[in-house]
């Protein structure tokens, strides 16, 4: 077809071009996870108490189904009397494993703190009251060369609470001269030990304190400046100095407040026992460790929430209780610990990385 001069020519391109491409969905512009990996990666890094509650579901669930027996009251009763002061001394040791450190020493100021308080009343007759508070100060003060010595001295957590642990271990067989001391049932230091019946529930005093300790520590981690600062720190101790931060005193405060839990510890450990035994906490320091490690609380910092550490400490003890209950060999139950360990390990370092 001719076409007349001084008109232009235009030519229909868009019939042989490509259709154009679809818009990209609105969950990768905004960054959010697409695949199942992803979101459940994503899920977990926001709810670290998730996956150990999930375990301890279905420990339950599988220990329930090989003894009846597991899901008594009777049974419970004892579990969370069990867990008590591991679940004490786990509070603690998740505010030092939050900053990034460790503390191989917590189990040792524990039984310290307990025997100072018991012969105290025994030897000195010293009132309970002022005995428990001798013995927290003892506990804080102890905390408080731990930090000292890693804020000060520079000296790396591990290296610092591995030489005080043979120190406060050696200073509790001293003074307990390899004594039990044991005292009276109406000692304001057994106090932890009395009875609450909830129906045929049966707890003791010293289970209330340990959930009135989470609920402080957690509300404090939560909804206070210093708690957020913690986590700073733990993430980014030099991103956190920069931003103002006193890293140094947050460190500090972080060992001085576990004292505190440390002394909750030690005050049931005393009601516990029924008075005061060197030998009570020889395992404390690694069943805290691996009880906020099974929580969900990262070893690298700045990750974690309490009530994951009461979670963990909770797991071990109903895998140690309804492995009993189910014949299993003792050495089951060790061994069923430290695959936990390595798993709670694993997911951690996963949950870490950047890509799920």
């Amino acid at each position: 077809m001719d076409v007349p001069k001084g008109v232009p020519v235009t030519t229909d391109t868009t019939r042989d071009a490509p259709p154009p491409a679809p818009p990209a969905p609105l969950d990768e512009l905004r960054g959010r996870p697409t695949t199942l990996g992803q979101r459940v990666h994503a899920v977990l890094h926001r709810q670290p108490a998730l996956s150990p509650a999930i375990v301890l579901v279905l420990a339950g669930v599988v220990f329930s189904l090989l003894n009846p027996r597991f899901y008594s009251l009777q049974n419970l009763s004892l579990v969370a009397q069990q867990v008590s002061v591991v679940g004490s001394l786990a509070v603690g040791q998740t505010l030092i494993i939050l900053t990034a450190g460790i503390d191989l020493s917590i189990g040792a100021i524990m039984v310290l703190s307990s025997l100072v308080m018991a012969k105290l009343v025994f030897d000195s007759g010293v009132p309970g009251a002022l005995a428990l508070l001798i013995g927290a100060v003892l506990a804080v003060l102890a905390q408080g060369v731990n930090g000292f010595l890693v804020t000060r001295v520079k000296l790396p957590p591990f290296i610092v609470t591995l030489g005080t642990l043979s120190i406060f271990t050696a200073i509790t067989l001293i003074y307990a001269k390899g004594q039990t001391i044991a005292l009276p049932q109406d000692s304001f230091i057994l106090w932890t030990a009395q009875p609450i019946k909830i129906g045929s529930l049966n707890l003791t005093t010293g289970v209330v304190l340990m959930i009135v300790l989470y609920a402080a520590i957690g509300f404090a981690l939560r909804y206070t400046a210093w708690g957020r600062h913690l986590y700073a720190v733990g993430d980014d101790a030099e991103a956190s100095r920069l931003a103002g931060i006193q890293v140094n005193r947050v460190l500090l405060s972080a060992y001085m407040v576990a004292g505190i839990a440390v002394a909750v510890a030690a005050w049931i450990v005393c009601g516990r026992v029924g008075g005061g035994d060197p030998n009570s906490g020889t395992n404390a320091n690694l069943e805290s460790i691996t009880a906020v490690v099974i929580g969900g609380t990262s070893l690298f910092g700045g990750r974690g929430v309490v009530i994951g550490s009461l979670i963990g400490a909770l797991i071990v003890q109903v895998f140690d209780n309804g492995l009993a209950l189910a014949g299993f060999d003792p050495n089951y139950q060790v061994l069923a610990v430290g695959i936990l360990v390595i798993l709670a390990v694993s997911v951690d370092q996963w949950i870490r990385s950047v890509k799920a």
